[in-house]
């Protein structure tokens, strides 16, 4: 067998594999299917610092070849995860980490303080692509100057790893990346889901309560693709790439275009044994091409 032990950051995988948050619930859900422990890492799903209700239904829609969301972080907060959610993941043998988000500054920084005592959370992936309510409503990774304030104000309070999870809804997402590499990421992740939406013809009314929701699932995959590539060749921190990754021919596909790891989401829906395919996949990838390592692949595309 390869070797299929990465590092990204301060966290070490056992195989580049990790499921996309919102996608994945706490991980427990998915342990009827599969040995959830074989995963690289979980990244649960989005947690705030306070419980909220997520939006009005219909909040999911099918697309061709995808899905909107606007689900609206649906979660109990940040202490509901500590007291209930966390007990139960604890003692799984791979790496936990909390998508992290939030509406201020404030509410970034005191979440992530309180995620500082979790012994078994050895990192948090920050998400930047929400809403800064202080600014108009403009997330905080469509800019250099809000996604780097953000990271930086984290960092000062947050000890362990921290992955920071970028918008492609921006002109230029390398920039994004360079402005957070700068304040103190250890790793970026992207693409987060990009902005559409769909109209009912009959009705003529928007199939999403909130009009425009999240594009996810293989039709976003060449975007993606082009992003992770942008990104891995502008910044020296790992880049965990997904974006429409169904199977292990799409997520090698990012990992040779500069992905250190890759993230599955959509396709957990539709196999929630997926994880399991891709980790045996890409051994038998790097097997049949004579590769001993899976760091022999990364950023390896030939031009």
């Amino acid at each position: 067998m390869a070797n299929l032990d990465i590092k990204i950051g301060k966290l070490q995988l056992k195989n580049p594999v990790m499921t996309a948050s919102g996608t994945f619930g706490y991980g427990t859900e998915y342990s009827d299917f599969m040995d959830i422990s074989r995963i690289g890492g979980i990244i649960v799903k989005g947690t705030t610092l306070r419980d909220r209700q997520g939006n009005q239904y219909p909040r999911m829609a099918e697309t061709p070849s995808g899905m909107l969301n606007a689900v609206g972080l649906q979660n109990k907060g940040v202490d509901y995860f500590i007291n209930h959610i966390y007990p139960t993941l604890k003692d799984i043998d791979t790496n936990i980490l909390v998508n992290l988000s939030g509406s201020t500054i404030e509410d970034y920084v005191e979440a992530a303080e309180r995620l500082n005592e979790l012994e078994k959370i050895p990192g948090i992936e920050l998400n930047i692509s929400c809403p800064n309510v202080k600014e108009g409503g403009m997330a905080f990774g469509t800019s250099c100057l809000s996604a780097a304030q953000v990271v930086r104000e984290v960092r000062r309070v947050y000890k362990n790893d921290m992955m920071v999870k970028l918008s492609p809804n921006v002109t230029d997402i390398s920039e994004i990346a360079l402005a957070v590499e700068a304040e103190g990421a250890d790793s970026v992740s992207l693409i987060n889901t990009l902005l559409g939406m769909a109209i009912n013809a009959e009705t003529r009314k928007p199939y999403l309560s909130t009009i425009t929701g999240g594009l996810s699932g293989p039709a976003v995959k060449p975007v993606a693709l082009r992003m992770v590539w942008q990104v891995a060749n502008a910044v020296k921190i790992p880049v965990v790439g997904m974006g429409g990754i169904m199977n292990t021919a799409d997520a090698i596909e990012f990992i040779l275009a500069g992905a250190s790891a890759i993230q599955i989401g959509t396709a957990n829906f539709i196999d929630p044994t997926i994880t399991g395919k891709v980790i045996d996949g890409i051994d038998d990838y790097l097997n049949r091409h004579g590769y001993s390592s899976i760091n022999d692949i990364i950023g390896a595309m030939e031009v």
